[in-house]
This record gives C-alpha cells, sequence and structure tokens, in this order.
C-alpha cells in the first residue's frame, strides 16, 4: 500500500523488493494489474548476480522484484557461498546498488522473522518501518525486533534507524486494541506513528482482487477506495517528515 500510493499519489518512482518466500507482496501488486505470471524472480537476479534482470514493471512509477517459494533456500545459499558473516548479510546491498539511482523509494518486505532475510534488508536499508498489530505477542515483537536491529549495528557497523512503528488492522472500538496501543506509546514514545490503519473490508478486498484506487472524470478518487488509502497517504508524508530530521 506505501509502494502503490508513493508512486500513484506522491509520483515517486518506487521498487518494491520482496524477499518474503511467501510473496505476498509480490502476489497483491501482481492481481493489480492482471498480472497471470512473472517471468523472472529475485531468485534469478541474485543467481546472475544482476538484479536488473528480474525487475517487472508493474505500472508508471511503481517496478517489483518478485519473490517465490524457491527463496526459501537464501540462508543456505549465503552460507555457502560467503564465509564472512559480514559478506553473509551484505548480499542485497551489494545487489541493490547498481539500481540505487532509478529509484526515489525502494521498499523491501521481508518476512515477520529475524533470520537471513531480516538480516540483509537491514543491511541494505536506510530506515526501518515496523508494522504490529495490537496483540501482545506483537506488541513483544517490536522489542525483540528492535534489540535485534540495535545488535546489528553494533556488531556490523550498519546504519539503520526505526523510523516509524505502525499500528495496523486496528479495530476503532475494541478496548483491548487501545490498551495494546496505548502501551506501546508508552514504551516508545513519538516512535509510534499517530497514523493508525484501521481494519477496513475494503483492504481486506485488496488482499484478493489486488489494490485499486478508482479516480473519477471530475478528478475525485472514489470515496471508499480513497478512505482505504488515506492513513497509507498521510504516513507517507510523515515518513518523509521523518526523514528530513534524521538527515537534518
Amino acid at each position: 500500500m506505501l509502494a502503490f500510493d508513493n508512486a500513484v499519489v506522491n509520483k515517486k518512482k518506487t521498487l518494491v523488493i520482496d524477499i518474503d518466500p511467501q510473496a505476498n507482496a509480490s502476489q497483491i501488486l501482481a492481481r493489480t494489474v492482471d498480472l497471470d505470471h512473472i517471468d523472472k524472480t529475485i531468485v534469478d537476479g541474485i543467481n546472475e548476480e544482476d538484479l536488473s534482470i528480474c525487475i517487472t514493471p508493474i505500472m508508471e512509477n511503481l517496478d517489483l522484484i518478485a519473490c517465490d517459494t524457491s527463496f526459501r533456500s537464501f540462508s543456505n545459499y549465503v552460507i555457502a557461498n560467503f564465509e564472512d558473516e559480514k559478506e553473509q548479510i551484505m548480499v542485497l546491498e551489494k545487489l541493490l546498488e547498481p539500481i540505487k539511482e532509478n529509484y526515489e523509494t525502494i521498499f523491501i518486505d521481508v518476512p515477520p522473522t529475524i533470520s537471513a532475510y531480516s538480516d540483509n534488508a537491514m543491511a541494505a536499508s536506510d530506515y526501518s518501518i515496523i508494522a504490529f498489530q495490537t496483540q501482545e505477542e506483537s506488541l513483544d515483537g517490536i522489542g525483540k525486533y528492535v534489540g535485534y536491529q540495535k545488535f546489528m549495528i553494533n556488531n556490523y557497523d550498519i546504519d539503520l534507524e526505526v523510523i516509524s512503528i505502525i499500528a495496523c488492522m486496528l479495530e476503532p472500538d475494541d478496548d483491548l486494541d487501545k490498551s495494546v496501543l496505548s502501551e506501546a506509546m508508552d514504551l516508545y514514545g513519538s516512535a509510534v506513528s499517530k497514523n493508525i490503519v484501521n481494519f477496513q473490508k475494503r483492504l481486506k478486498r485488496y488482499s484478493r482482487e489486488g489494490i485499486s484506487l478508482k479516480k473519477y472524470r471530475n478528478g475525485n478518487y472514489d470515496q471508499w477506495d480513497y478512505r482505504a488509502h488515506e492513513p497509507f497517504i498521510k504516513i507517507l508524508a510523515e515518513l518523509e517528515s521523518r526523514r528530513k530530521i534524521f538527515e537534518e
């Protein structure tokens, strides 16, 4: 959603790199443009040591490096090909270098586990966005992820900041959701975004049918589509503001 709105609403050249073998991001973006088949995935790019060969154009300003279940062997690949631990976490960073200048924003989608995937994403990124659901396990996960990110920074000398912690799929009237969100704000302060992604059936539908943002001839967006996109548009503005503060 962030990548879609960054490309479509903000008109910024955007790349999504899916390194989750479940490939949910790849599937949803493919459905968005009725794309039945993706010829090459990140597995091909890594094997050929050239990510440019596996870039799939999705729409104007939005490209995808897709993933599939064959990427589950990535951990074995880095161990077999690189003896040094620093080299093992820098595989994606090195492959990204030649194509970085082609994009204003690159989003790397990772599985919700600490693994070779997250290690490589951290080493390749300037910032991390932590999404969490208002459940006790997810709240605990934030602490574990932040702690592990600090470990990566200290041990491998990578430059990485948590730019935002975002609560997702809240039920606005649920007392438990409110309580867990309040606890997250107490623990992590202003790092927790004030822009919350509440549960909406339209978002659930996007997962099944692909993302849409219908625009009428008068220039207005469909109100229900826009309502689903609005929190993500606001999050993008917040991320840009925070990025400028970090750089200053």
